[in-house]
């Protein structure tokens, strides 16, 4: 016969202590369980304690408001974010969130939706959703929401926040003969071809030095990106991994690149009247003083044109030359993934494929 693991106490009590999911000044905070009935029955106690705490059912009071905590977890959390990310989440909290006027353990699924439905646009639901959820799934992690408010909340299908984003596209031919016939201050001209030519995300376009151009083997290497707050400019890393890269510049912007280097008296490419990086302010100058000069030079309109339109553009040209160039060195050149150029630009691979005539030949034998 096997020997009951709980022994009774004096008391009359099969007892044990166990932890109860919490801390007390860094310890874990104890409690003790007790059955009349049998060891074995103190036993089943213990087990179904464990498996609430392994659910987080038992969760910590806090006297922190929900807009105290959602802000911390901006701080604590996601203090390595991106700039621009940062500045959505805070948009969001400040804007939105800001309507939870309970402690953070006190928040149900009745405050997500009444959050939700007080949002027009469905891109801002869409961020605001995104947001309340991380900030819920931090909170149980942190011991002050059960788990299953997640799926208490995230499980009914009128939770989720329906939003299709606009489709990418190239640039148009009137923008595309635009870029070469528009009258284009030297700076500006340069910032554009780098950007048509060579398809860099305008933040490594803006930090390129003149240390970052061979002239002598038409290649720049972008290791570096400029990001912006609105009153202040940062260096950082490329935006992934994969950013790193040496890209060739092309013969059709060349001699205008080497040129344009040759002529400017700094290191940095496209710097600001102190000879420093630009700010956003300068920068939001300067491209509707681009988009200008390009419709001044199109007989047909120019709306809704970006940086990222010429990043778009140069990745749709090098896939309309597949199977020339593979899709491997296109991602090394747009310094991004495979599984982005297949999933971005899929339906320009797909018009290259000649289906008909592919099976033909693969099965005649």
């Amino acid at each position: 016969m096997a020997k009951a693991k709980y022994v009774r106490q004096a008391n009359g009590y099969f007892q044990t202590s166990i932890w109860d999911g919490t801390y007390v000044n860094g310890k874990k905070r104890r409690i003790i369980l007790r059955s009349k009935i049998s060891s074995a029955a103190l036993e089943k106690l213990v087990v179904e304690h464990n498996n609430k705490l392994r659910e987080r059912e038992y969760i910590q009071t806090s006297n922190l408001t929900f807009l105290d905590y959602a802000n911390q977890w901006l701080e604590l959390y996601k203090s390595r974010t991106a700039i621009n990310t940062i500045a959505m989440y805070k948009n969001i909290i400040n804007k939105h969130l800001a309507c939870i006027g309970c402690n953070i353990s006190e928040v149900n699924r009745r405050h997500y939706f009444f959050m939700i439905n007080n949002i027009d646009g469905d891109r801002t639901r869409q961020q605001a959703a995104m947001t309340f959820k991380q900030i819920i799934k931090s909170a149980v992690r942190d011991r002050l929401l059960p788990a299953s408010l997640i799926s208490n909340i995230f499980d009914d299908t009128s939770a989720k926040v329906k939003y299709t984003a606009p489709k990418k596209r190239a640039l148009t031919e009137a923008e595309k003969t635009a870029v070469f016939t528009a009258d284009f201050k030297p700076h500006d001209k340069a910032f554009i071809y780098i950007l048509y030519g060579c398809g860099l995300r305008r933040a490594e376009a803006l930090a390129l030095t003149k240390s970052d151009i061979n002239l002598e083997t038409h290649e720049l290497t972008v290791n570096k990106a400029l990001a912006f707050t609105d009153t202040e400019t940062f260096v950082k890393a490329p935006k992934t991994v994969h950013g790193h890269r040496t890209v060739p510049i092309p013969d059709k912007i060349y001699d205008f690149i080497a040129e344009y280097i040759a002529s400017i008296d700094t290191d940095i490419l496209f710097p600001s009247g102190r000879k420093s990086y630009i700010t956003k302010s300068m920068y939001t100058r300067k491209w509707a003083r681009i988009v200008k000069a390009m419709q001044k030079a199109s007989k047909e309109p120019i709306d809704g044109l970006t940086a990222h339109i010429f990043r778009h553009n140069y990745c749709a040209s090098l896939c309309y030359m597949i199977p020339e160039i593979s899709i491997p060195k296109i991602a090394r050149l747009l310094g991004d993934t495979d599984k982005m150029v297949i999933e971005v630009y899929n339906h320009v691979i797909e018009e290259r494929e000649q289906t008909q005539d592919i099976v033909g030949k693969a099965l005649d034998f």
